[in-house]
Protein backbone atom coordinates (compact mmCIF):
# COMPACT_ATOMS: atom_id res chain seq x y z
CA UNK A 1 0.00 0.00 0.00
CA UNK A 2 1.36 3.31 -0.87
CA UNK A 3 0.32 6.29 1.06
CA UNK A 4 1.06 10.44 0.09
CA UNK A 5 2.09 12.53 3.52
CA UNK A 6 0.67 15.90 3.38
CA UNK A 7 2.12 18.11 6.49
CA UNK A 8 0.68 20.82 8.66
CA UNK A 9 1.31 24.55 8.16
CA UNK A 10 4.45 25.46 9.44
CA UNK A 11 6.38 21.85 9.19
CA UNK A 12 7.94 19.86 6.21
CA UNK A 13 7.82 16.77 4.67
CA UNK A 14 10.53 15.38 6.86
CA UNK A 15 8.79 16.96 10.04
CA UNK A 16 6.18 15.01 8.78
CA UNK A 17 8.18 11.63 8.82
CA UNK A 18 9.38 12.10 12.32
CA UNK A 19 6.07 12.73 13.59
CA UNK A 20 4.79 9.63 12.16
CA UNK A 21 7.74 7.03 12.49
CA UNK A 22 6.35 5.68 15.79
CA UNK A 23 2.88 3.92 14.18
CA UNK A 24 4.45 3.72 10.69
CA UNK A 25 7.30 1.31 12.27
CA UNK A 26 4.29 -0.94 13.95
CA UNK A 27 3.00 -1.54 10.29
CA UNK A 28 3.97 -4.36 7.77
CA UNK A 29 7.21 -3.71 5.02
CA UNK A 30 4.18 -3.72 1.95
CA UNK A 31 2.85 -0.15 3.45
CA UNK A 32 5.31 2.54 2.05
CA UNK A 33 5.13 6.46 2.90
CA UNK A 34 5.97 9.41 0.66
CA UNK A 35 6.14 12.66 2.44
CA UNK A 36 6.47 15.52 0.17
CA UNK A 37 7.47 19.25 1.13
CA UNK A 38 4.25 22.22 0.63
CA UNK A 39 5.23 24.33 -2.79
CA UNK A 40 5.24 27.96 -0.59
CA UNK A 41 7.83 28.97 2.34
CA UNK A 42 6.65 30.16 5.28
CA UNK A 43 7.52 30.68 8.84
CA UNK A 44 8.00 27.79 11.30
CA UNK A 45 5.50 26.61 13.31
CA UNK A 46 5.14 27.63 17.11
CA UNK A 47 8.04 25.67 18.80
CA UNK A 48 9.23 23.63 15.89
CA UNK A 49 11.84 25.10 15.25
CA UNK A 50 13.86 24.57 18.39
CA UNK A 51 12.94 20.97 17.95
CA UNK A 52 13.49 20.55 13.78
CA UNK A 53 16.33 22.25 11.37
CA UNK A 54 14.32 21.65 8.14
CA UNK A 55 12.76 23.90 6.40
CA UNK A 56 8.88 25.22 6.75
CA UNK A 57 6.45 25.46 4.54
CA UNK A 58 2.44 25.73 3.85
CA UNK A 59 0.24 24.93 1.08
CA UNK A 60 -1.27 28.14 0.93
CA UNK A 61 -0.03 31.54 2.03
CA UNK A 62 -3.57 32.83 2.48
CA UNK A 63 -6.81 30.97 3.54
CA UNK A 64 -8.60 31.79 0.18
CA UNK A 65 -10.85 30.38 -2.29
CA UNK A 66 -8.29 30.90 -4.45
CA UNK A 67 -5.44 29.98 -2.69
CA UNK A 68 -6.62 26.53 -2.17
CA UNK A 69 -7.88 25.93 -5.37
CA UNK A 70 -4.24 26.45 -6.40
CA UNK A 71 -2.99 23.99 -3.74
CA UNK A 72 -5.53 20.83 -5.01
CA UNK A 73 -4.06 22.08 -8.58
CA UNK A 74 -0.41 21.05 -7.23
CA UNK A 75 -1.74 18.17 -5.37
CA UNK A 76 -2.91 16.54 -8.77
CA UNK A 77 0.08 17.27 -10.92
CA UNK A 78 2.36 15.84 -7.63
CA UNK A 79 0.03 12.98 -7.87
CA UNK A 80 0.15 12.45 -12.20
CA UNK A 81 4.27 12.78 -11.98
CA UNK A 82 4.69 10.39 -8.45
CA UNK A 83 1.54 8.34 -8.01
CA UNK A 84 0.12 6.11 -8.43
CA UNK A 85 -1.19 6.33 -4.20
CA UNK A 86 -3.67 4.04 -2.77
CA UNK A 87 -4.44 6.14 0.22
CA UNK A 88 -3.17 9.58 1.59
CA UNK A 89 -2.60 11.16 5.06
CA UNK A 90 -2.50 14.56 6.34
CA UNK A 91 -1.95 16.40 9.44
CA UNK A 92 -3.85 19.64 10.69
CA UNK A 93 -3.25 21.90 7.05
CA UNK A 94 -2.64 18.99 5.36
CA UNK A 95 -6.37 17.56 6.12
CA UNK A 96 -7.60 20.96 5.09
CA UNK A 97 -6.15 20.22 1.72
CA UNK A 98 -7.19 16.80 1.46
CA UNK A 99 -11.07 17.06 2.22
CA UNK A 100 -11.82 20.89 0.92
CA UNK A 101 -9.98 19.06 -2.79
CA UNK A 102 -12.76 15.93 -1.65
CA UNK A 103 -15.85 18.59 -1.68
CA UNK A 104 -14.64 20.39 -4.71
CA UNK A 105 -14.48 16.89 -6.43
CA UNK A 106 -18.20 15.60 -5.52
CA UNK A 107 -19.84 18.71 -6.67
CA UNK A 108 -17.87 19.52 -9.78
CA UNK A 109 -16.79 16.30 -10.70
CA UNK A 110 -18.39 13.24 -9.20
CA UNK A 111 -18.01 11.06 -12.39
CA UNK A 112 -14.12 11.34 -12.49
CA UNK A 113 -12.30 8.72 -10.35
CA UNK A 114 -10.20 9.89 -7.50
CA UNK A 115 -6.39 9.58 -7.86
CA UNK A 116 -6.60 8.22 -3.98
CA UNK A 117 -8.54 5.49 -2.93
CA UNK A 118 -9.03 5.97 1.18
CA UNK A 119 -7.61 8.92 3.07
CA UNK A 120 -6.51 9.43 6.59
CA UNK A 121 -6.70 12.58 8.39
CA UNK A 122 -5.19 13.70 12.03
CA UNK A 123 -6.10 16.99 14.18
CA UNK A 124 -7.49 18.87 10.60
CA UNK A 125 -10.45 19.98 9.88
CA UNK A 126 -12.32 21.97 6.53
CA UNK A 127 -11.79 25.76 5.85
CA UNK A 128 -15.29 27.43 6.46
CA UNK A 129 -14.67 29.78 3.71
CA UNK A 130 -14.41 26.23 1.28
CA UNK A 131 -17.89 25.63 2.90
CA UNK A 132 -19.58 28.66 1.82
CA UNK A 133 -17.96 28.79 -0.91
CA UNK A 134 -19.64 25.18 -1.70
CA UNK A 135 -22.71 26.83 -0.61
CA UNK A 136 -23.11 24.58 2.23
CA UNK A 137 -24.87 26.48 5.30
CA UNK A 138 -22.75 27.58 7.61
CA UNK A 139 -24.02 29.14 11.42
CA UNK A 140 -22.89 32.21 12.71
CA UNK A 141 -22.40 29.52 15.98
CA UNK A 142 -19.56 27.36 13.34
CA UNK A 143 -17.76 30.64 12.37
CA UNK A 144 -17.96 31.90 16.45
CA UNK A 145 -16.51 28.20 17.34
CA UNK A 146 -14.05 28.45 14.62
CA UNK A 147 -12.41 31.79 15.83
CA UNK A 148 -12.54 30.73 19.71
CA UNK A 149 -10.96 27.46 18.99
CA UNK A 150 -8.26 29.05 16.43
CA UNK A 151 -7.43 31.78 19.64
CA UNK A 152 -6.86 28.87 22.10
CA UNK A 153 -4.98 27.43 19.62
CA UNK A 154 -2.88 30.67 19.40
CA UNK A 155 -2.41 30.99 22.83
CA UNK A 156 -1.38 26.84 23.57
CA UNK A 157 1.18 27.80 20.61
CA UNK A 158 2.10 30.96 22.27
CA UNK A 159 2.95 28.47 25.60
CA UNK A 160 4.74 25.86 23.66
CA UNK A 161 6.75 28.50 21.92
CA UNK A 162 7.69 29.51 25.66
CA UNK A 163 8.27 25.98 27.17
CA UNK A 164 10.51 24.96 23.35
CA UNK A 165 12.72 28.26 24.23
CA UNK A 166 12.93 27.75 28.03
CA UNK A 167 13.54 23.78 28.00
CA UNK A 168 14.67 23.62 31.97
CA UNK A 169 10.79 24.66 32.30
CA UNK A 170 9.61 21.34 31.28
CA UNK A 171 9.41 18.88 34.09
CA UNK A 172 10.09 14.84 34.29
CA UNK A 173 5.84 13.83 33.54
CA UNK A 174 4.65 17.24 32.73
CA UNK A 175 2.31 17.25 29.62
CA UNK A 176 2.66 19.66 27.26
CA UNK A 177 -1.20 19.47 26.67
CA UNK A 178 -2.51 18.30 30.01
CA UNK A 179 -4.14 22.50 30.49
CA UNK A 180 -7.37 21.88 29.42
CA UNK A 181 -8.53 25.46 30.34
CA UNK A 182 -11.21 26.99 28.22
CA UNK A 183 -11.15 23.97 25.36
CA UNK A 184 -15.12 24.05 24.05
CA UNK A 185 -15.51 20.11 23.74
CA UNK A 186 -16.65 17.47 26.04
CA UNK A 187 -14.19 14.59 24.49
CA UNK A 188 -16.38 11.98 26.41
CA UNK A 189 -19.61 13.12 23.89
CA UNK A 190 -19.66 12.87 20.35
CA UNK A 191 -22.21 15.56 18.74
CA UNK A 192 -25.41 15.23 17.53
CA UNK A 193 -25.58 15.16 13.72
CA UNK A 194 -28.08 18.05 13.98
CA UNK A 195 -25.57 20.12 15.50
CA UNK A 196 -21.60 19.51 14.98
CA UNK A 197 -20.30 22.54 16.55
CA UNK A 198 -23.10 24.73 14.14
CA UNK A 199 -22.80 22.78 11.39
CA UNK A 200 -25.94 20.43 10.47
CA UNK A 201 -25.41 17.31 9.17
CA UNK A 202 -28.99 15.85 9.12
CA UNK A 203 -30.88 15.03 6.38
CA UNK A 204 -32.01 18.55 6.20
CA UNK A 205 -28.98 19.65 6.31
CA UNK A 206 -25.63 19.41 4.17
CA UNK A 207 -26.58 17.71 0.96
CA UNK A 208 -25.79 13.89 0.66
CA UNK A 209 -23.94 14.31 -2.83
CA UNK A 210 -21.33 16.84 -0.49
CA UNK A 211 -20.44 13.67 1.66
CA UNK A 212 -16.98 12.09 1.72
CA UNK A 213 -17.71 8.51 0.31
CA UNK A 214 -14.57 6.93 -0.06
CA UNK A 215 -13.28 4.93 3.87
CA UNK A 216 -11.63 7.29 6.02
CA UNK A 217 -9.38 7.16 9.21
CA UNK A 218 -9.95 10.13 11.31
CA UNK A 219 -7.30 10.57 14.39
CA UNK A 220 -7.34 13.36 17.07
CA UNK A 221 -6.93 14.10 20.29
CA UNK A 222 -8.91 14.82 23.40
CA UNK A 223 -6.78 17.88 24.32
CA UNK A 224 -6.74 19.17 20.93
CA UNK A 225 -8.43 23.19 21.11
CA UNK A 226 -9.35 22.34 17.65
CA UNK A 227 -11.40 19.19 18.06
CA UNK A 228 -14.49 20.57 16.84
CA UNK A 229 -12.92 21.23 13.71
CA UNK A 230 -11.64 17.19 13.54
CA UNK A 231 -15.49 16.47 14.41
CA UNK A 232 -16.95 18.37 11.13
CA UNK A 233 -14.73 16.91 9.28
CA UNK A 234 -15.03 12.99 10.52
CA UNK A 235 -19.25 14.18 9.90
CA UNK A 236 -18.75 15.20 6.51
CA UNK A 237 -17.33 11.40 5.48
CA UNK A 238 -19.50 8.46 5.29
CA UNK A 239 -17.30 5.44 5.64
CA UNK A 240 -14.93 6.80 8.84
CA UNK A 241 -13.42 5.13 11.41
CA UNK A 242 -12.69 7.28 14.33
CA UNK A 243 -9.47 7.05 17.10
CA UNK A 244 -9.05 9.82 20.36
CA UNK A 245 -5.46 8.97 21.09
CA UNK A 246 -5.80 11.30 23.85
CA UNK A 247 -3.12 14.14 23.26
CA UNK A 248 -3.34 17.53 22.36
CA UNK A 249 -2.58 18.34 18.00
CA UNK A 250 0.35 16.10 17.96
CA UNK A 251 0.61 12.43 17.24
CA UNK A 252 1.76 10.41 20.57
CA UNK A 253 4.30 8.14 19.77
CA UNK A 254 3.48 5.50 22.57
CA UNK A 255 3.69 1.89 22.23
CA UNK A 256 -0.13 1.58 23.03
CA UNK A 257 -1.39 4.55 20.59
CA UNK A 258 1.25 3.97 18.00
CA UNK A 259 -0.04 0.02 17.92
CA UNK A 260 -3.42 1.61 17.64
CA UNK A 261 -3.08 3.45 14.36
CA UNK A 262 -0.92 0.68 12.60
CA UNK A 263 -3.97 -1.50 13.58
CA UNK A 264 -6.95 1.23 12.11
CA UNK A 265 -4.42 1.82 9.01
CA UNK A 266 -4.36 -1.85 8.02
CA UNK A 267 -8.21 -2.03 8.49
CA UNK A 268 -8.53 0.78 6.35
CA UNK A 269 -6.38 -0.87 3.70
CA UNK A 270 -8.63 -3.55 3.49
CA UNK A 271 -12.03 -1.68 2.84
CA UNK A 272 -10.06 -0.49 -0.78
Amino acid sequence: MRILGLHGHGTSASIMKSQTVAFRSKLPPSYSFDFVDAPFHCAPAPGIKVLFESGHYTWWPKATINGIRGSHKWLIDYIDEHGPYDAIIGFSQGCSLIASFLLYHYRETPSEPLPFKCAIFTCGGLPLGVLEDLAIPVSQRAHDINDQTVAIMKAKAGALTKLAANLDQIKPGMGLWNDTTGLLHDPEVLPDERDVFGLDFSDTGIPRDLRIQIPTLHIYGAKDPRWPASMQLAYFCDRRKMYDHGGGHDIPRSTEVSLRIAELVQELSREI
